[in-house]
This record gives C-alpha cells, sequence and structure tokens, in this order.
C-alpha cells in the first residue's frame, strides 16, 4: 500500500484514484502550489483528470485537516502540507515560499483587538534570498 493511502485513510478520507493522485502531488511537496499549479502537474501524469476532481480533492484534504489553505501569493491561496503553526518567508525575486519554523519569530498581541478572539497567529516574511 502507498503511504499516501494510509495518509488519507487516516484522515477518514476515502481514497479514490483521484484523491491519490493529488495526494500524492500536495502532501509531501515544499512548493506551496496553487490549485492550477496542482491541476497542472497531476495533467502530467493524469491528462484526463477533471479540473472539479482537482479542486474537490483539495478543498476534502484542507477539511480533513490534511492542508491548509493560505493566502500567500499575490491575491491567490496555496497549499500547505504542514498544518502545524508555522511562518512563511516569500523571496521577492523568485516568489518561492520558504517554511519558516514558529521559534524563529515570535509575535503577541500587546492588548486585546476589541471585537476579535484571536485563534492564530502568522507572520509572512518578504525577503531575497543571499545564498
Amino acid at each position: 500500500m502507498h503511504p499516501v493511502i494510509g495518509r488519507l485513510r487516516e484522515h477518514g478520507i476515502r481514497p479514490t484514484p483521484q484523491r491519490v493522485v493529488v495526494a500524492r502531488r500536495v502532501l509531501d511537496s515544499k512548493a506551496h502550489p496553487s490549485a492550477e499549479d496542482v491541476l497542472n502537474a497531476v495533467r502530467r501524469d493524469s491528462p484526463l483528470i477533471s479540473r472539479a476532481s482537482v479542486y474537490n480533492a483539495l478543498k476534502l484534504f484542507v477539511r480533513k485537516g490534511l492542508l491548509e489553505k493560505r493566502p500567500l501569493r499575490d491575491g491567490r491561496h496555496v497549499y500547505d502540507p504542514i498544518v502545524e503553526p508555522h511562518h512563511h518567508l516569500i523571496d521577492e525575486r523568485s516568489g518561492r515560499i520558504y517554511d519558516i519554523p514558529r521559534g524563529l519569530c515570535r509575535v503577541r498581541l500587546t492588548k486585546p483587538l476589541p471585537g476579535f478572539e484571536v485563534r492564530g497567529i502568522q507572520v509572512v516574511l518578504k525577503g531575497r534570498k543571499t545564498t
């Protein structure tokens, strides 16, 4: 059994062929792909897969806690297989998104925000890779 199938089952997801091919492209990815990126990658192996199948699989994976959907690319969302709290750095030259461990950057509210319940903080750093 492929490890992806086990991960899908652990999260209560029936591993259909379409879901498995999508999961194989995103669950071990460090690239933070958009839905279109995933669709294009999946179609290289499975050219007949529908856009709806890919988008529905991504939506299901987010709902079941396998992926996080994050607004990190110029108004577009990307999919992140690291669901534990962490931060991101976006390279301004390449557009590549890097994961930053939570302990490297600490942010806290100095006062409560009236009318809001803050459930999490995500820092997005922007910079340029130097090496």
